[in-house]
């Protein structure tokens, strides 16, 4: 059976590669029992993924450059099952194309961002999910905005709005009283 160049991707053994075998990267073997609560795709598929937490850690809309809905997981929290060598990164700090931290992810076919990768967290984009069910949907909905004075427009959906990273700067005015009372307890609490 031959293979098309759609499916196969560069490989590497070089020193470089060592992202390869660690967390996000590094492929879990059938006897990891890794076990798959939802699926995912970059859009033209040749990158594939699984994930193994039912909710992500937190849930954003992030109105910085560029605006975005990401979901945050565990590193350890995500299965690549094809096209793991298929990825480019981003450095926005040096603007290189390397594997450098913080990154960004993308299919080097399609260009989907698949995630922003930190040192110690990743940024999923939930878009790229395959959701079977609106609760599994609905575990991943946005629970706030940030960077929201960088906003093109107002988006009156209720969620609070910080003016930078949530915790780590202030409400905005419009954000719902209701809402700006809640996550002061819940500040007060940590």
């Amino acid at each position: 059976m031959s293979t098309s160049s759609f499916d196969t991707c560069p490989k590497s053994t070089s020193d470089k590669d060592k992202w390869k075998t660690r967390p996000p990267y590094r492929v879990h073997l059938p006897n990891e029992k890794f076990h798959t609560l939802y699926e995912a795709s970059c859009h033209c598929g040749r990158v594939k993924y699984q994930l193994g937490r039912e909710k992500p850690l937190d849930s954003k809309l992030c109105h910085s450059a560029p605006f975005q809905w990401a979901a945050i997981f565990h590193k350890d929290d995500i299965n690549f099952v094809k096209g793991h060598h298929c990825l480019e990164w981003y450095d926005p700090t040096e603007k290189t194309v390397e594997h450098k931290l913080p990154c960004k992810v993308r299919c080097d076919y399609c260009h989907s961002p698949i995630m922003d990768e930190g040192r110690n967290m990743i940024l999923l984009f939930p878009s790229l999910i395959h959701f079977k069910s609106d609760k599994e949907r609905e575990n991943f909905k946005p629970r706030l905005h940030m960077f929201y004075q960088q906003r093109v427009m107002d988006v009156p959906d209720g969620l609070p709005k910080w003016s930078g990273i949530n915790e780590d700067s202030e409400l905005i005015e419009d954000s719902p009283p209701e809402k700006i009372k809640e996550e002061e307890r819940e500040r007060i609490k940590r």
